[in-house]
């Protein structure tokens, strides 16, 4: 028995050695051009019809209503962030869709703003002594006062001594009629002496000679104001102990006012300081306003990406108001090269807290596809929203019937609106840059290309010879761009260098290989960041197989799976995570 088991030890080996290729099979497809993860069809997965979020492997009930669980299977549950209808749901859905585009070019510019106060009219009315506020004259936020007005009566021990010392050293001076010169001057030494404290605890002179005529010093002194406006704040209440220099009232001129507009940047170079602009008030009916520009702010908001427009309005009437929206239209010729921003209809976003999420429709597929994409936007103009970043033009969004699909997403346990994170997805992006940042990434992300295809080819020389080719491309850009963007780009082509450089001097594919998953990292990153500056998409795809089953991505420009980490081995074991598109920026999630 002994001989033959001996013999039979060749198949056994051969056998588990076939078992082992048929795992790994079963995890990733080997190079036929088929890249998908098998799954156990009769795997079920039980949830709550209430609470879609809770999963479970077994039946049972929900562990937050109660109710018994249904069995959802794992082929029905959807993408992150997709629905699939019907035609027929789709009608019945009433989805219509509109494709993202640029403003119009032309002489107009529209920009959306609000009326503000006119800040050299700001105004503080001091108390210049320290004392208890027995009454307030003034006692309602928006009353019109004027200069010299009374606005408070002050019960301050301070005055009431100094007033009556100077009491006293009059009456001294009056007595002393008949002395002699010397006793006289001494008196009228103290009595200017008198005068002077009291000029110096901030009482004007009106009032110090009021004050030096009363036969008995006041208990009381008025605080009256320097200036006429209207009270925007009342800063103090009766009863209050104020010291010296103690706001209690801030005023404004109403007379004048300042509209604030929000320009992009891509916009202020239509703009100069004494342009014309007309002037559309929502709160108001009748004739548009006109005015001028008056300043430019010479800084950009570094997360919404634009810079305010001063606009000083007339306002004798006092029918503007500070708060009110303002639509206003410039007459800006276009600059060559300029170029306009992304907008989407008003309807398409959903928010929530400082999330904004759009449907966006996806093309060639079976039966209406639509996937929920986070997007940031800027101030609302009008009916639509400038896009930051996102969405590419072209792209197809839901204007009507988006909380129909996000219902249905939530249903079935899909990241929806209200399920998904409010961190922002674009903390870093720099969105509308000069085009010319634009085309020095081109060459960057060409040459990180080149070495993902030549590890896909399982050629190390070709390798080596792209990571040089990028690390000189990487050099070679010197943006000239916002302060933040350069500041960004300088980290990740640090980055990009020190890995194309790991890769240029590697002995072996493994070695270059691992250092092909930091480069790979630094690029999505620069695709968040700036966008695809390419004219063909790309795709994050991800292989969980790679590095002892860790899993790692990398960024590609074709539609079939070409696995750098594994070459000819395994082409095509992975997937597409994510689509970028010509000029569309990649995902949080994405570049994570």
């Amino acid at each position: 028995m002994k001989p033959a088991l001996k013999r039979s030890a060749p198949w056994l080996a051969a056998l588990g050695l076939a078992a082992l290729a048929a795992f790994a099979v079963g995890r990733c497809t080997a190079p036929d051009g088929n890249a998908e993860h098998t799954h156990d069809e009769t795997e079920t997965t039980w949830t709550c019809a209430m609470h879609p979020q809770v999963r479970q492997p077994e039946p049972g009930l929900c562990p937050i209503c109660g109710m018994d669980l249904i069995p959802l299977r794992a082929g029905d549950a959807p993408g992150p962030g997709e629905v699939t209808l019907s035609p027929r749901a789709a009608a019945l859905a009433r989805v219509r869709t509109t494709p993202v585009r640029r403003l119009g070019g032309g002489g107009a510019l529209r920009l959306l703003g609000r009326v503000a106060l006119d800040e050299t009219t700001l105004d503080t009315v001091t108390a210049w002594v320290g004392g208890r506020i027995e009454r307030l004259h003034v006692r309602v936020t928006g009353q019109r006062i004027r200069r010299g007005q009374a606005v408070a009566t002050l019960y301050s021990p301070e005055i009431y001594a100094a007033q009556q010392d100077l009491i006293t050293a009059r009456r001294q001076l009056e007595r002393l009629e008949g002395a002699s010169e010397l006793a006289r001057s001494g008196a009228r030494a103290t009595l200017e002496a008198a005068r002077q404290r009291l000029r110096l605890l901030g009482v004007p002179d009106a009032e110090l000679t009021r004050l030096e005529a009363a036969e008995s010093p006041a208990r009381r002194i008025t605080i009256r104001s320097p200036f006429g406006g209207t009270v925007i704040e009342r800063l103090t209440t009766e009863g209050a102990y104020v010291q010296t220099g103690t706001p209690l009232y801030r005023l404004a001129d109403l007379d004048r006012l300042w509209v604030q507009l929000d320009a992009y940047e891509q916009d202020l170079a239509r703009l100069e300081v004494g342009q014309s602009v007309r002037l559309e008030v929502q709160g108001l009916s009748g004739e548009p306003l006109d005015g001028r520009v008056a300043f430019l702010d010479p800084v950009v908001d570094p997360r919404t990406r634009t810079a305010r427009v001063r606009v000083e309005v007339a306002n004798p009437d006092g029918r503007l108001r500070p708060g009110m929206f303002v639509e206003a239209t410039l007459d800006a010729s276009a600059e060559a090269g300029a170029t306009q921003p992304l907008v989407v209809p008003a309807s398409a976003p959903l928010f929530t807290g400082r999330r904004a999420l759009v449907y966006v429709e996806v093309e060639g597929g079976p039966a209406p596809t639509y996937v929920a994409r986070p997007v940031r936007l800027g101030p609302r103009a009008g009916d639509h929203y400038p896009v930051v970043a996102g969405l590419a033009e072209g792209e197809r969004v839901v204007t009507e019937g988006a909380f129909a699909l996000d219902a249905d997403l939530q249903i079935r346990g899909g990241d929806s609106l209200m399920t998904a994170s409010e961190a922002d997805p674009f903390a870093d992006v720099h969105a509308e840059l000069p085009a010319a940042f634009r085309a020095g990434l081109g060459p960057v992300v060409e040459r990180y290309l080149d070495v993902q295809r030549a590890l896909a080819d399982d050629d190390l020389e070709a390798a080596r010879r792209s990571a040089g080719a990028a690390d000189d491309a990487t050099a070679a850009f010197t943006p000239d761009a916002p302060e933040a963007a350069a500041a960004r780009w300088a980290e990740l082509s640090g980055r990009i260098r020190a890995e194309a450089a790991r890769i240029g001097s590697a002995a072996s594919l493994e070695a270059a290989r691992g250092a092909f998953e930091p480069l790979s990292a630094a690029i999505a990153d620069v695709l968040r960041a700036f966008g695809n500056p390419l004219d063909a998409p790309l795709r994050l795809t991800h292989c969980p197989m790679a590095f002892d089953d860790r899993g790692a991505a990398w960024v590609q420009a074709g539609e079939a799976v070409d696995n750098a980490y594994f070459g000819a081995s395994m082409l095509t074991c992975g997937s597409v995570r994510e689509t970028v598109p010509p000029g569309g920026f990649l995902s949080a999630e994405g570049a994570r």
